[in-house]
């Protein structure tokens, strides 16, 4: 589904993902008569929504997860590693890659990250 317009409905998603909802919850419980050609019978088809595709802006707002701010990483939550920017007025994550392999060509490099050396994982821990 694809939300029109030039603005985000921010807090009003649910207006524009209610039918979506109601619909998909119809289906599980009821299902939907179907045709089998092979059996040449019918049956009751179910479906379920497993994941969406989205950017990180729209992951906040179906998730609830606030992406702005100092706790902007889902996966990481307070435990990431951000930089306010005076002269920018914003959060910055230089320093927050902790999906790197150890082996990865930005982990020594210290001039793009705060003049320290990023760690990373090794393959055995990834």
């Amino acid at each position: 589904m694809l939300i029109p317009g030039p603005k985000s409905p921010e807090n009003n998603i649910h207006v524009y993902l209610q039918p979506l909802i109601d619909e998909l919850k119809d289906m599980w419980v009821k299902g939907v008569k179907t045709w089998d050609a092979k059996v040449k019978k019918n049956f009751a088809l179910r479906a379920v929504l497993l994941w969406t595709i989205n950017d990180f802006h729209a992951y906040g707002m179906l998730s609830g997860w606030s992406t702005k701010g100092k706790f902007a990483c889902p996966y990481c939550n307070k435990d990431n590693d951000y930089l306010w920017l005076k002269f920018g007025f914003k959060h910055s994550y230089m320093c927050h890659s902790p999906f790197l392999l150890t082996d990865h060509k930005w982990c020594p490099n210290k001039i793009s990250f705060k003049n320290q050396v990023e760690t990373g994982f090794s393959a055995a821990e990834w």
